[in-house]
């Protein structure tokens, strides 16, 4: 598939954010100098910069332009739907210790086709409501061929171009189709501290797995929620 030139104008902006050449509270290039400097129009050079505004990459600051974020942003597991690089529903997050390897539960171990006794790299972070307060937990399990390939999925920072990007640019795949698996339960005593909730609150939960064009897993993704955050809206034709 052809790369369109704001795609690859915004492509090459996360790449020099990540790098640090932009870092977070500086200015990226207005629209006016990302046209010269790329020989496309003043709407191609702004739509690339939408793209990465609503990926919460660069927020607007008034009278001065764009400015790369402070804040790492997320998405709830599950919520990136097809033919859209954007990130729905993105929020701050915190991460939550260090990645490391452990041995994923067992639905996740099935969803990535692993066995059992096989280590996954995991990352858990904390999406927040705008006053702070946890929204939800997420849980992300990288298949070991995917994390020995990608080896900056074992640092604490954010990854500026996202975790989607930067596996594509490792290992030259990236997901295709996704499957979401919604159920309900009780929350596990971790998971109400993370969630600032009781004990075995009832919690929502979204098992996201997201696969290549070969249908091999690339990540599996566990988001708890609580009930009386938890909301799904589908609109379709009938």
């Amino acid at each position: 598939m052809a790369v369109l030139k704001y795609e690859e104008i915004a492509e090459s902006l996360r790449a020099r954010i990540a790098a640090g050449e932009y870092a977070p509270g500086a200015t990226i290039p207005s629209g006016r100098d990302l046209a010269e400097q790329w020989g496309v129009s003043r709407a191609t050079a702004i739509k690339a910069v939408d793209v990465l505004r609503n990926d919460g990459v660069v927020v607007a600051k008034q009278g001065t332009g764009f400015v790369v974020t402070e804040t790492p942003v997320a998405r709830p597991a599950g919520a990136r739907r097809a033919g859209s690089a954007r990130i729905l529903g993105g929020m701050p997050f915190l991460r939550i210790g260090t990645p490391d390897w452990a041995e994923p539960p067992t639905r996740v171990a099935n969803a990535l086709g692993i066995s059992s006794g096989v280590l996954a790299l995991r990352r858990i972070r904390v999406l927040q409501l705008p006053d702070g307060t946890p929204n939800s937990c997420v849980e992300a399990w990288f298949p070991p061929e995917i994390a020995e390939a990608s080896p900056r999925l074992a640092d604490t920072a954010p990854i500026a171009e996202g975790t989607t990007r930067y596996v594509r640019r490792q290992t030259g795949r990236f997901p295709v189709e996704g499957v979401d698996i919604t159920t309900v339960r009780l929350a596990t005593e971790t998971e109400a501290d993370r969630l600032q909730v009781a004990p075995g609150t009832a919690v929502a939960v979204l098992l996201h797995t997201a696969y290549d064009e070969d249908g091999r897993p690339l990540v599996c993704e566990e988001g708890v929620t609580p009930s009386s955050l938890f909301e799904q809206v589908d609109t379709y034709a009938m």
